[in-house]
């Protein structure tokens, strides 16, 4: 970790504004000082591997000030040819990493100081450019390591120079602007008075008065900037702090926990057109696998496929203890990429043997009752409850498992075999229950006092959402006995975690208030006035779960059908949207005026039967790839 710092002199500054351009991914800040405007931009660059940052003004040789490039572990940093600073070191378990940064003035000068800063002097703009790296590798039979990230820095440093700021900009500008632009969201106008305040002073008003709908579509898109900055291909899944973590001794490690924090970080990827960020992902959970494979035999024994524990890290390693169905919550992800893009090859290659390896897993640990059928031994429902056989949240994980390995079997036409294995011991495993007073059982026997409670998790609803084992329109007496347990539980719980995951799973139950709630909840309990929610301290997975269940209040497609506006609350009089997906590599795009859907578009990547649903009508269309399909009702 490095931090660099900037001093910039004392004085009265004013007009100071700091502001993130969320399409832009561009962080800015504007003040005066001495009658000088000046002015600070900083962007992290994908495309060319560097952060960069002007200082700049309205003044000709207006800016001086020194900048410091520091370790944030005790590592001496050193002047490199006159305006670098570098740094390199090596962790205690023998990971390497470096830092270089440049200055690059334009007019003025850069002075290299003893001490090992840099000053630089009446410069019209002042360039930094700063790279870092480890030798980190996804490979655990490499033992995780790559090659010496010091020439990977330095050439980056190298290859920014020859580039101008502006080409630079523009690269990183039209790199995420092609998965962040995808999607836009209009949930009706706001004052103008309330648009030009700051967002601090916009979540006082709004605790207040919860109608800013112009925040709450800040949220939505928030959340989808955070992924998109921190989840890429060829890098790490975003982790519980993303990329924002600033402690070395960070919560929880800022590790990836398997028992709901890591797959609410993913939700969004799919539904708001991320998919591609959806891939680290994919990686370390392959790349963990051999790993987890030893972990598993050494705690369940003689047994096919893995498991995790509830906290794992980027080598493999795994921390507090096991979170059994945790492998098949993560196969879920491996489906639902499948069921958005219909990729087969990814489906054949990647996903369908991480799903047979994971069933074979539930094949040798699953334990059989009496009358034959199938329980989850020793299962828990998180984070609530005693250990015992058979809790909800595990017996619907493996469902779904289970469900979505058929399918997988069937979109490929082959290991039919398997399927007829797979479906035997489906057909066995204990279902979700209606309790006494309506609910849905948490356990296989009632506990009034704790199903009542008002506890964070609602681990018992995972069949709502995001499982698809009850729906609205298939099981309906299920999907009302869990409308009951979620009133039972309270409005969100003590944690940023519950407004996510309740307002998705009121939205799977067709309950836009109660989703609107939910977002209400999240913005004025637990969100800091940079956005970020808190537990506390803060975790980003709060931001990008509630991102997802705004998509689920739009549109949904886990029942077999595409269903528009199924949880729009009443604040949300007017308003539209493009880009969202729906399974079946569906792309939509709609309106709405007094509360009733005006029309939508739906974009068919991969042909195929399209199933529609709006309130009570429902439309069927058969598609061919490239066909738009306009629906008026």
């Amino acid at each position: 970790m490095s931090n660099v710092y900037l001093d910039l002199g004392k004085g009265t500054f004013t007009g100071y504004r700091r502001e993130l351009l969320l399409d832009e991914a561009l962080f800015r800040v504007t003040y005066e000082h001495n009658g000088v405007t000046y002015l600070r931009e900083a962007f992290a660059s994908r495309p060319d591997q560097v952060i960069v940052a002007r200082l700049s003004a309205n003044k000709p040789g207006a800016c001086t000030g020194v900048v410091t490039l520091a370790d944030a572990r005790p590592n001496q940093s050193k002047i490199k040819a006159g305006n670098d600073i570098v740094f390199s070191g090596a962790l205690v378990n023998g990971l390497r990493y470096a830092a270089q940064l440049r200055a690059i003035a334009q007019g003025g000068a850069v002075i290299a100081n003893a001490d090992g800063n840099l000053s630089f002097q009446n410069c019209d703009s002042l360039l930094l450019l700063l790279a870092a790296d480890t030798d980190y590798a996804m490979d655990s039979a490499a033992g995780w390591r790559g090659s010496d990230p010091t020439p990977h820095v330095e050439g980056q440093i190298a290859a920014a120079t020859r580039r101008t700021y502006d080409d630079l900009r523009q690269r990183q500008r039209t790199d995420h602007r092609r998965l962040f632009s995808r999607v836009k969201l209009d949930l009706g106008p706001n004052p103008a008075e309330t648009e030009s305040l700051d967002t601090a002073e916009r979540l006082k008003r709004y605790g207040k008065n919860p109608d800013d709908r112009g925040l709450e579509r800040t949220l939505f898109q928030y959340g989808r900037y955070l992924l998109v900055s921190s989840s890429r291909p060829g890098a790490l899944p975003a982790n519980l702090q993303g990329l924002w973590n600033d402690s070395l001794t960070p919560p929880w490690h800022c590790d990836y926990h398997s028992n709901i924090n890591l797959q609410m970080n993913y939700w969004l990827a799919e539904p708001t057109n991320l998919a591609e960020c959806h891939e680290p992902l994919f990686n370390l959970i392959v790349a963990s696998a051999p790993v987890a494979r030893k972990a598993t035999r050494t705690s369940f024994g003689d047994v096919r496929g893995w498991t995790m524990r509830t906290s794992h890290n980027i080598f493999g390693g795994q921390g507090w203890q096991w979170n059994i169905p945790a492998s098949a919550w993560y196969a879920q992800h491996f489906w639902e990429h499948y069921a958005f893009t219909l990729d087969k090859e990814f489906l054949a290659k990647t996903a369908y043997p991480l799903l047979k390896e994971v069933c074979q897993f539930w094949f040798d640990h699953l334990k059989e009752m009496p009358d034959g059928s199938l329980v989850v031994p020793n299962g828990w429902s998180p984070e609530h409850g005693p250990r015992e056989d058979g809790p909800a949240h595990d017996q619907q994980i493996v469902w779904d498992l289970f469900q979505h390995t058929i399918e997988a079997t069937k979109a490929l036409g082959a290991d039919a075999e398997f399927r007829h294995e797979v479906e035997a011991r489906q057909a066995r495993l204990v279902g979700p229950k209606i309790g006494s007073w309506g609910q849905l059982m948490e356990w296989r026997v009632e506990r009034p006092n704790l199903e009542k409670s008002n506890h964070r998790h609602t681990s018992h609803l995972f069949a709502v959402y995001p499982g698809t084992q009850i729906s609205v329109t298939r099981t309906p007496d299920l999907a009302k006995a869990a409308m009951v347990s979620l009133e039972a539980r309270g409005s969100g719980g003590d944690s940023r975690r519950s407004w996510p995951w309740r307002g998705a799973i009121w939205a799977r139950l067709r309950r836009g208030d109660r989703c609107r709630e939910m977002i209400e909840g999240l913005l004025i309990h637990n969100t800091l006035p940079n956005l970020f929610t808190t537990h506390p301290p803060f975790q980003i997975d709060g931001n990008l779960g509630i991102t997802a269940a705004i998509a689920e209040m739009l549109v949904q497609s886990h029942a077999g059908e595409v269903e528009l506006l199924p949880a729009l609350p009443l604040s949300w009089k007017n308003g539209s949207f493009q880009g969202l997906r729906a399974r079946g590599a569906f792309t939509l795009e709609a309106a709405w005026a007094d509360g009733k859907l005006t029309s939508a578009r739906i974009h068919s990547e991969k042909g195929g039967l399209l199933a529609v649903r709006y309130g009570e009508r429902t439309w069927q269309h058969d598609t061919q790839p490239g066909l738009v399909v306009e629906i008026r009702p």
